[in-house]
């Protein structure tokens, strides 16, 4: 089907470009620039100050005890185990 489409749309293209008729009539030409002088912007940059080090630190992390209870469910596990 897409072939077709494809067909008959470049079909229609080289008819619709044979049936005109075109004379070129006149000669193109570009443009006269002229660049004069200018100037590039100046920046005064000052990297920042790295100080890097390496070394051992201890860090204290609390014990947490925690107690989860849940009631039982009833009904079969999701899993099918009945362990």
């Amino acid at each position: 089907m897409k072939k077709i489409i494809a067909v008959a749309l470049a079909g229609g293209a080289l008819l619709g470009l044979s049936a005109c008729d075109v004379d070129q009539t006149q000669e193109g030409e570009l443009p006269t620039v002229d660049v004069q002088g200018g100037q590039l912007p100046e920046y005064d940059v000052r990297p920042a100050e790295v100080e890097v080090q390496t070394g051992t630190t201890q860090v204290e992390v609390p014990t947490v005890d925690v107690d989860v209870r849940q009631p039982d469910a009833a009904g079969t596990p999701a899993t099918g185990r009945t362990e």
